[in-house]
Protein backbone atom coordinates (compact mmCIF):
# COMPACT_ATOMS: atom_id res chain seq x y z
CA UNK A 1 0.00 0.00 0.00
CA UNK A 2 2.84 2.61 0.37
CA UNK A 3 3.86 1.80 -2.85
CA UNK A 4 0.58 2.70 -4.53
CA UNK A 5 -0.02 6.05 -1.90
CA UNK A 6 3.83 7.33 -3.38
CA UNK A 7 3.53 6.31 -6.61
CA UNK A 8 -0.37 7.38 -6.85
CA UNK A 9 0.39 11.19 -5.75
CA UNK A 10 3.97 11.01 -8.03
CA UNK A 11 1.10 10.23 -11.06
CA UNK A 12 -1.12 12.62 -9.45
CA UNK A 13 1.34 15.09 -9.48
CA UNK A 14 2.14 15.23 -13.05
CA UNK A 15 -1.47 14.97 -14.30
CA UNK A 16 -2.05 18.27 -12.04
CA UNK A 17 0.28 20.27 -14.16
CA UNK A 18 -1.79 19.17 -17.24
CA UNK A 19 -4.96 20.22 -15.59
CA UNK A 20 -3.30 23.64 -15.38
CA UNK A 21 -2.74 23.95 -18.63
CA UNK A 22 -6.03 22.57 -19.77
CA UNK A 23 -8.00 25.57 -17.94
CA UNK A 24 -6.38 28.77 -18.71
CA UNK A 25 -6.50 27.86 -22.55
CA UNK A 26 -9.20 30.87 -22.89
CA UNK A 27 -6.22 33.22 -20.95
CA UNK A 28 -3.55 32.24 -22.91
CA UNK A 29 -5.70 33.59 -26.23
CA UNK A 30 -6.88 36.73 -24.52
CA UNK A 31 -3.66 37.51 -22.59
CA UNK A 32 -1.48 36.56 -24.59
CA UNK A 33 -2.77 36.41 -27.35
CA UNK A 34 -2.56 33.16 -28.62
CA UNK A 35 -5.35 31.33 -31.23
CA UNK A 36 -7.13 28.56 -31.01
CA UNK A 37 -5.06 26.50 -33.29
CA UNK A 38 -1.40 27.51 -31.69
CA UNK A 39 -3.32 27.00 -28.64
CA UNK A 40 -4.12 23.44 -29.78
CA UNK A 41 -0.87 23.17 -31.05
CA UNK A 42 0.39 23.76 -27.45
CA UNK A 43 -1.86 20.83 -25.73
CA UNK A 44 -0.69 18.62 -29.14
CA UNK A 45 3.06 19.29 -28.88
CA UNK A 46 3.04 17.56 -25.22
CA UNK A 47 1.34 14.86 -26.63
CA UNK A 48 4.27 14.28 -29.07
CA UNK A 49 6.99 14.84 -26.85
CA UNK A 50 5.36 12.05 -24.55
CA UNK A 51 5.50 9.69 -27.95
CA UNK A 52 8.96 10.26 -27.98
CA UNK A 53 9.92 9.60 -24.66
CA UNK A 54 7.59 6.10 -24.39
CA UNK A 55 8.61 4.81 -27.45
CA UNK A 56 12.91 5.52 -27.00
CA UNK A 57 13.37 6.47 -23.33
CA UNK A 58 10.82 3.91 -21.37
CA UNK A 59 11.78 0.71 -22.32
CA UNK A 60 14.94 1.21 -20.13
CA UNK A 61 12.39 0.79 -16.80
CA UNK A 62 12.43 -3.05 -18.15
CA UNK A 63 16.62 -3.49 -17.58
CA UNK A 64 16.88 -2.26 -14.05
CA UNK A 65 16.17 1.30 -13.80
CA UNK A 66 12.58 1.59 -13.42
CA UNK A 67 12.77 3.88 -10.07
CA UNK A 68 15.61 5.66 -11.61
CA UNK A 69 13.39 6.56 -14.64
CA UNK A 70 10.43 7.78 -12.50
CA UNK A 71 12.82 9.96 -10.88
CA UNK A 72 14.41 11.83 -13.53
CA UNK A 73 11.13 11.67 -15.66
CA UNK A 74 9.47 14.35 -12.80
CA UNK A 75 12.58 16.61 -12.60
CA UNK A 76 12.52 16.97 -16.04
CA UNK A 77 8.60 17.87 -15.92
CA UNK A 78 9.26 20.09 -13.24
CA UNK A 79 11.38 21.97 -15.57
CA UNK A 80 9.01 22.32 -18.14
CA UNK A 81 6.65 23.62 -15.82
CA UNK A 82 9.01 26.25 -14.69
CA UNK A 83 9.02 27.09 -18.35
CA UNK A 84 5.37 27.06 -18.74
CA UNK A 85 5.02 29.69 -15.98
CA UNK A 86 8.14 32.19 -16.70
CA UNK A 87 6.71 32.14 -20.62
CA UNK A 88 4.33 35.19 -21.98
CA UNK A 89 5.03 34.53 -25.81
CA UNK A 90 4.38 30.92 -27.97
CA UNK A 91 7.68 29.83 -28.33
CA UNK A 92 8.25 29.45 -24.70
CA UNK A 93 5.28 28.22 -24.04
CA UNK A 94 5.38 25.62 -26.28
CA UNK A 95 8.94 24.06 -25.34
CA UNK A 96 7.99 24.36 -21.79
CA UNK A 97 5.00 22.33 -22.86
CA UNK A 98 7.56 19.61 -24.85
CA UNK A 99 9.98 19.34 -22.10
CA UNK A 100 7.09 18.68 -19.67
CA UNK A 101 5.65 16.17 -22.16
CA UNK A 102 9.52 13.95 -22.09
CA UNK A 103 9.38 13.66 -18.15
CA UNK A 104 5.96 12.56 -17.55
CA UNK A 105 6.67 10.11 -20.58
CA UNK A 106 9.23 9.18 -19.52
CA UNK A 107 8.19 8.26 -16.00
CA UNK A 108 4.59 7.16 -16.37
CA UNK A 109 5.09 3.55 -17.89
CA UNK A 110 8.43 3.35 -15.12
CA UNK A 111 5.80 4.09 -12.70
CA UNK A 112 2.88 1.46 -14.11
CA UNK A 113 5.88 -1.58 -14.31
CA UNK A 114 6.41 -0.95 -10.38
CA UNK A 115 2.91 -0.87 -10.01
CA UNK A 116 1.87 -4.55 -11.89
CA UNK A 117 4.53 -6.44 -10.50
CA UNK A 118 4.35 -5.33 -7.30
CA UNK A 119 0.91 -7.42 -6.85
CA UNK A 120 0.00 -9.20 -10.46
CA UNK A 121 -3.53 -10.83 -8.66
CA UNK A 122 -4.67 -7.69 -7.97
CA UNK A 123 -3.32 -5.93 -11.51
CA UNK A 124 -6.83 -4.33 -12.49
CA UNK A 125 -7.42 -3.12 -9.13
CA UNK A 126 -3.99 -1.57 -8.80
CA UNK A 127 -4.65 -0.07 -12.34
CA UNK A 128 -7.70 2.07 -11.67
CA UNK A 129 -6.13 2.75 -8.87
CA UNK A 130 -3.36 4.97 -10.39
CA UNK A 131 -5.87 6.23 -12.86
CA UNK A 132 -8.00 7.26 -9.83
CA UNK A 133 -4.90 9.02 -8.75
CA UNK A 134 -4.14 10.05 -12.24
CA UNK A 135 -7.74 12.02 -12.77
CA UNK A 136 -7.79 13.35 -9.33
CA UNK A 137 -4.56 15.33 -10.15
CA UNK A 138 -5.99 16.17 -13.45
CA UNK A 139 -9.31 17.28 -11.74
CA UNK A 140 -7.37 19.08 -9.02
CA UNK A 141 -5.59 21.45 -11.50
CA UNK A 142 -8.43 23.38 -13.00
CA UNK A 143 -9.08 23.77 -9.23
CA UNK A 144 -5.76 25.30 -8.61
CA UNK A 145 -5.72 27.37 -11.39
CA UNK A 146 -9.46 29.28 -10.66
CA UNK A 147 -8.16 29.90 -7.11
CA UNK A 148 -4.49 31.04 -8.16
CA UNK A 149 -4.77 32.90 -12.02
CA UNK A 150 -6.85 35.83 -10.68
CA UNK A 151 -5.35 36.83 -8.00
CA UNK A 152 -1.39 36.08 -8.76
CA UNK A 153 -1.64 35.39 -12.67
CA UNK A 154 -1.14 32.89 -15.07
CA UNK A 155 2.12 31.49 -13.52
CA UNK A 156 0.75 30.62 -10.08
CA UNK A 157 -0.86 27.69 -10.44
CA UNK A 158 2.87 26.19 -12.80
CA UNK A 159 4.34 27.10 -9.97
CA UNK A 160 2.80 25.38 -7.62
CA UNK A 161 1.99 21.99 -8.90
CA UNK A 162 5.85 22.43 -9.70
CA UNK A 163 6.53 22.41 -5.63
CA UNK A 164 4.09 19.65 -4.44
CA UNK A 165 5.61 17.59 -7.23
CA UNK A 166 8.86 18.13 -5.74
CA UNK A 167 8.05 17.79 -2.22
CA UNK A 168 7.08 14.45 -3.34
CA UNK A 169 10.19 12.91 -4.72
CA UNK A 170 11.73 11.87 -1.36
CA UNK A 171 8.95 9.91 -0.47
CA UNK A 172 8.93 8.05 -3.54
CA UNK A 173 13.19 7.71 -3.36
CA UNK A 174 12.36 5.80 -0.55
CA UNK A 175 10.31 3.09 -1.75
CA UNK A 176 11.70 -0.13 -2.20
CA UNK A 177 11.30 -1.48 -5.92
CA UNK A 178 11.40 -5.00 -8.09
CA UNK A 179 14.17 -4.14 -10.38
CA UNK A 180 14.74 -6.32 -13.37
CA UNK A 181 17.22 -9.17 -12.88
CA UNK A 182 17.20 -10.87 -16.42
CA UNK A 183 16.20 -7.93 -18.76
CA UNK A 184 14.92 -8.99 -22.05
CA UNK A 185 17.27 -8.64 -24.99
CA UNK A 186 15.07 -6.20 -27.19
CA UNK A 187 15.61 -2.17 -26.31
CA UNK A 188 12.56 -1.70 -27.94
CA UNK A 189 9.27 -3.33 -27.84
CA UNK A 190 8.10 -2.43 -30.95
CA UNK A 191 7.94 -6.65 -31.72
CA UNK A 192 5.34 -6.82 -29.24
CA UNK A 193 2.85 -5.13 -31.72
CA UNK A 194 3.00 -8.84 -33.21
CA UNK A 195 0.74 -10.05 -30.47
CA UNK A 196 -2.49 -8.90 -32.05
CA UNK A 197 -4.62 -8.59 -28.38
CA UNK A 198 -1.19 -6.40 -27.67
CA UNK A 199 -1.89 -4.61 -30.87
CA UNK A 200 -5.67 -4.19 -30.24
CA UNK A 201 -5.08 -3.26 -26.95
CA UNK A 202 -3.02 -0.12 -28.35
CA UNK A 203 -5.53 0.36 -30.61
CA UNK A 204 -8.31 1.34 -28.22
CA UNK A 205 -6.04 2.93 -26.17
CA UNK A 206 -5.50 5.37 -28.23
CA UNK A 207 -9.06 5.79 -29.13
CA UNK A 208 -9.62 6.82 -25.34
CA UNK A 209 -6.68 9.23 -25.81
CA UNK A 210 -8.32 10.67 -29.15
CA UNK A 211 -11.33 11.97 -27.02
CA UNK A 212 -9.24 13.45 -24.47
CA UNK A 213 -7.35 15.08 -26.91
CA UNK A 214 -10.57 16.15 -28.61
CA UNK A 215 -12.46 17.37 -25.43
CA UNK A 216 -9.36 19.06 -24.12
CA UNK A 217 -8.60 21.57 -27.26
CA UNK A 218 -12.48 21.99 -27.16
CA UNK A 219 -13.82 22.41 -23.29
CA UNK A 220 -12.55 25.97 -22.43
CA UNK A 221 -13.52 27.76 -25.63
CA UNK A 222 -16.27 26.07 -26.44
CA UNK A 223 -18.04 27.33 -23.18
CA UNK A 224 -16.11 30.79 -23.43
CA UNK A 225 -17.88 31.25 -26.72
CA UNK A 226 -20.99 30.08 -25.67
CA UNK A 227 -20.82 32.28 -22.38
CA UNK A 228 -20.64 29.52 -19.86
CA UNK A 229 -20.36 30.54 -16.31
CA UNK A 230 -17.13 30.57 -15.06
CA UNK A 231 -17.88 28.26 -11.97
CA UNK A 232 -18.83 25.61 -14.76
CA UNK A 233 -15.65 26.41 -17.30
CA UNK A 234 -13.24 25.99 -14.71
CA UNK A 235 -14.72 23.44 -11.83
CA UNK A 236 -16.60 21.43 -14.11
CA UNK A 237 -13.76 19.43 -15.27
CA UNK A 238 -12.95 19.04 -11.55
CA UNK A 239 -16.56 17.93 -11.13
CA UNK A 240 -16.00 15.64 -14.13
CA UNK A 241 -13.15 14.19 -12.53
CA UNK A 242 -14.74 13.01 -9.49
CA UNK A 243 -16.99 9.73 -10.91
CA UNK A 244 -13.02 8.83 -12.07
CA UNK A 245 -11.66 8.95 -8.82
CA UNK A 246 -13.87 7.04 -7.23
CA UNK A 247 -14.87 4.07 -9.90
CA UNK A 248 -11.48 4.04 -11.36
CA UNK A 249 -10.16 0.70 -8.73
CA UNK A 250 -13.88 -1.33 -9.18
CA UNK A 251 -13.83 -0.37 -13.07
CA UNK A 252 -10.06 -2.06 -13.08
CA UNK A 253 -10.87 -4.64 -11.14
CA UNK A 254 -14.22 -5.86 -13.14
CA UNK A 255 -11.86 -5.52 -16.77
CA UNK A 256 -9.36 -8.08 -15.03
CA UNK A 257 -12.23 -10.31 -13.86
CA UNK A 258 -14.85 -10.07 -16.61
CA UNK A 259 -13.02 -9.20 -19.81
CA UNK A 260 -10.84 -6.01 -20.77
CA UNK A 261 -11.47 -5.76 -23.89
CA UNK A 262 -15.52 -6.33 -23.55
CA UNK A 263 -15.53 -3.62 -21.17
CA UNK A 264 -13.26 -1.07 -23.23
CA UNK A 265 -15.13 -1.18 -26.68
CA UNK A 266 -18.42 -0.67 -24.73
CA UNK A 267 -17.15 2.27 -22.96
CA UNK A 268 -15.86 3.72 -26.21
CA UNK A 269 -18.89 3.45 -28.61
CA UNK A 270 -21.29 5.19 -26.14
CA UNK A 271 -18.32 7.76 -25.31
CA UNK A 272 -18.55 8.33 -29.14
CA UNK A 273 -22.09 8.64 -29.43
CA UNK A 274 -21.79 11.37 -26.40
CA UNK A 275 -18.88 12.91 -28.03
CA UNK A 276 -21.33 13.04 -31.33
CA UNK A 277 -24.35 14.70 -28.77
CA UNK A 278 -21.46 17.73 -27.74
CA UNK A 279 -21.50 19.17 -31.04
CA UNK A 280 -25.30 20.08 -31.47
CA UNK A 281 -25.54 21.28 -27.49
CA UNK A 282 -26.43 24.96 -27.62
CA UNK A 283 -25.79 25.70 -23.95
CA UNK A 284 -22.39 24.96 -21.45
CA UNK A 285 -25.30 23.76 -19.10
CA UNK A 286 -26.29 21.42 -20.90
CA UNK A 287 -22.71 20.38 -21.94
CA UNK A 288 -21.91 20.13 -18.91
CA UNK A 289 -24.60 17.72 -17.85
CA UNK A 290 -24.14 15.42 -20.65
CA UNK A 291 -20.42 15.58 -19.72
CA UNK A 292 -21.11 14.36 -16.02
CA UNK A 293 -22.69 10.99 -17.65
CA UNK A 294 -19.55 10.70 -19.50
CA UNK A 295 -17.50 10.43 -16.43
CA UNK A 296 -19.37 7.73 -15.01
CA UNK A 297 -18.82 5.65 -18.24
CA UNK A 298 -15.39 6.56 -18.70
CA UNK A 299 -14.61 5.72 -14.88
CA UNK A 300 -15.76 2.27 -14.90
CA UNK A 301 -14.34 1.35 -18.63
CA UNK A 302 -11.46 3.58 -19.59
CA UNK A 303 -8.72 1.51 -17.48
CA UNK A 304 -9.33 -1.37 -19.32
CA UNK A 305 -6.89 -0.97 -22.05
CA UNK A 306 -4.01 -0.89 -19.59
CA UNK A 307 -5.42 -3.87 -17.73
CA UNK A 308 -4.95 -5.57 -21.07
CA UNK A 309 -1.95 -4.99 -21.71
CA UNK A 310 -0.88 -6.30 -18.36
CA UNK A 311 -2.76 -9.56 -19.06
CA UNK A 312 -1.56 -10.33 -22.78
CA UNK A 313 2.30 -9.34 -22.16
CA UNK A 314 5.14 -11.07 -20.44
CA UNK A 315 6.23 -9.39 -17.06
CA UNK A 316 9.67 -8.78 -17.98
CA UNK A 317 8.30 -6.44 -21.07
CA UNK A 318 5.54 -4.04 -18.80
CA UNK A 319 7.45 -0.93 -19.02
CA UNK A 320 8.21 -1.33 -23.13
CA UNK A 321 4.53 -2.48 -23.70
CA UNK A 322 3.12 0.46 -21.42
CA UNK A 323 5.47 2.69 -23.23
CA UNK A 324 3.89 1.58 -26.42
CA UNK A 325 0.51 2.15 -25.60
CA UNK A 326 1.49 5.18 -23.95
CA UNK A 327 3.24 6.31 -27.36
CA UNK A 328 0.03 5.56 -28.92
CA UNK A 329 -2.14 7.74 -27.00
CA UNK A 330 -0.04 10.55 -26.71
CA UNK A 331 0.26 10.95 -30.57
CA UNK A 332 -3.24 9.92 -31.16
CA UNK A 333 -4.39 12.92 -28.43
CA UNK A 334 -1.68 15.37 -30.14
CA UNK A 335 -2.81 15.10 -33.61
CA UNK A 336 -6.40 15.40 -32.14
CA UNK A 337 -6.08 18.09 -30.07
CA UNK A 338 -4.33 20.21 -32.61
CA UNK A 339 -6.87 18.99 -35.80
CA UNK A 340 -9.61 19.42 -33.22
CA UNK A 341 -8.46 23.27 -32.46
CA UNK A 342 -7.86 24.08 -36.63
CA UNK A 343 -11.42 22.53 -37.27
CA UNK A 344 -13.13 24.35 -34.60
CA UNK A 345 -11.62 27.65 -36.29
CA UNK A 346 -12.67 26.68 -39.75
CA UNK A 347 -16.08 25.43 -38.75
CA UNK A 348 -17.26 25.73 -35.56
CA UNK A 349 -18.37 23.41 -32.67
CA UNK A 350 -20.40 20.88 -34.45
CA UNK A 351 -18.02 19.62 -37.26
CA UNK A 352 -15.13 19.54 -34.47
CA UNK A 353 -17.28 16.91 -32.45
CA UNK A 354 -18.71 15.22 -34.80
CA UNK A 355 -15.25 14.30 -36.83
CA UNK A 356 -14.00 13.31 -33.20
CA UNK A 357 -16.73 11.03 -32.64
CA UNK A 358 -16.37 8.99 -36.32
CA UNK A 359 -12.81 8.76 -35.90
CA UNK A 360 -13.55 7.15 -32.26
CA UNK A 361 -15.96 4.92 -33.58
CA UNK A 362 -14.05 3.67 -36.37
CA UNK A 363 -11.04 3.31 -34.32
CA UNK A 364 -12.75 0.99 -32.03
CA UNK A 365 -14.03 -1.23 -34.34
CA UNK A 366 -10.52 -1.47 -35.42
CA UNK A 367 -8.93 -2.53 -32.20
CA UNK A 368 -11.94 -5.12 -31.57
CA UNK A 369 -11.24 -6.63 -35.21
CA UNK A 370 -7.37 -6.82 -33.82
CA UNK A 371 -8.36 -8.63 -30.09
CA UNK A 372 -10.70 -11.16 -31.87
CA UNK A 373 -8.83 -14.33 -31.04
CA UNK A 374 -8.73 -12.36 -26.97
CA UNK A 375 -12.23 -11.54 -26.89
CA UNK A 376 -13.05 -13.48 -23.80
CA UNK A 377 -9.68 -12.90 -22.04
CA UNK A 378 -10.38 -12.07 -18.24
CA UNK A 379 -8.07 -13.60 -14.96
CA UNK A 380 -10.02 -14.22 -11.63
CA UNK A 381 -8.72 -12.79 -8.63
CA UNK A 382 -7.16 -15.37 -6.02
CA UNK A 383 -8.54 -15.05 -2.91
Amino acid sequence: MRLLVAFGGLMGSLAAGYGVLFTIVADYREEYGISETAIGVVIGIGFIAGFLAQLTIAPLADRGHAKRLVLIGVMINVAGLVLMAIGTTLAPILIGRFVSGVGIGTASPAVKRIVILADPNNLGQNMGRLLAADVFGFAMGPAISAVLVGPFGIPAPFVVVAAITLVLVPFVARVDVQEAIDPPSRRFAFDLLRIRPFAGAVVLGAVAFVMIGAFDALWDVVHDDLGTSDWIANLGITLFGIPLVFLGPPGGRLAQTWGPFKLSSIGLFFASILMCIYGFLPSGGLIFAVAMVHAISDGLTISASGVAVGMVVPDDRQAGAHGVIGAAQAVSAGVMAAVTGLLYDWSGQTTAYVVAAAVMASMTALGLWLARSALGLRRPIDS
